[in-house]
């Protein structure tokens, strides 16, 4: 891995200096546009107009190209300096997070706070909360989303000036959390799913024959209680008759 060291107040020099030199090209372009780009017939012939024409046409496009060159080289000028001028933002920033972080230790120790700035986010997938922000003033950390099963982190609180954290979202559920692992446990998980299927199936199956039954039972029975009842002492009767048939004989 190679590493780039960058200079930024001297390049930031050259870029002047290429600036300055780009002045200077489009300077002496537009002085000798006029003398080139006009050029009069030496003589009255058809050869030196020929030749004027022909000197004309090459000082036109020699502008057209410089005009090019001019407008690369400005580009060029502009990119340069605006890459060195995001370079030394940056590095402003890394040292000012740096005696953010010397500045925010001690409070960090003590309270689990920083003093000044914004607090961390949570580490995502473990359902951390965020980082409180600064007890002068900072945001607070957005909570980290929750793992399997799991609920989001809370979002840290805000100091004296800011907003607080986001809260971070739950994890998936239990199942989803079985088939995790692999296909397999999927595929062992959707077998057992078919299987509950079948078994409530089965289930609303026997309830709804029992229902049926209980119907058919109740229509029976209302059945019977409608019928005429039979004589259930009409044999006492005929033995009695018989008695009396024989006992006059």
């Amino acid at each position: 891995m190679s590493f780039l060291i960058a200079a930024p107040d001297p390049l930031l020099a050259a870029a002047g200096d290429l600036m300055g030199i780009g002045s200077a090209i489009d300077s002496a372009n537009e002085t000798a546009a006029v003398p080139t780009t006009k050029l009069l017939a030496a003589a009255g012939d058809e050869v030196s107009a020929a030749i004027a024409t022909l000197f004309n046409t090459y000082a036109e496009e020699y502008q057209q190209l410089s005009a090019q060159a001019g407008a690369f080289h400005d580009h060029f000028v502009r990119t340069l300096q605006a890459g060195m001028s995001s370079y030394a933002s940056a590095e402003t920033a890394n040292a000012a997070q740096q005696l953010l972080n010397v500045l925010n230790a001690p409070s960090r120790a003590l309270l689990g706070r920083p003093m000044i700035g914004n607090g961390f986010d949570g580490a995502p997938g473990t359902g951390q909360a965020g980082e409180a922000g600064g007890l002068l003033f900072g945001n607070g950390g957005n909570g980290a989303s929750g793992a399997p099963g799991q609920a989001g982190g809370a979002g840290g609180d805000a100091g004296l000036i800011g907003s607080g954290g986001i809260g971070g979202t739950g994890g998936i559920g239990r199942a989803a959390e079985t088939a995790a692992p692999g296909l397999a446990v999927g595929q062992r998980w959707r077998r057992r799913h078919r299987r509950d299927r079948r078994c409530r199936r089965q289930w609303r199956q026997r309830l709804l024959l029992r229902r049926r039954r209980s119907r058919r039972a109740r229509r029976h029975r209302t059945r019977r209680r409608q019928r005429p009842q039979p004589d259930r002492y009409r044999h006492r009767r005929h033995r009695a008759a018989r008695r009396q048939c024989v006992g006059n004989r």
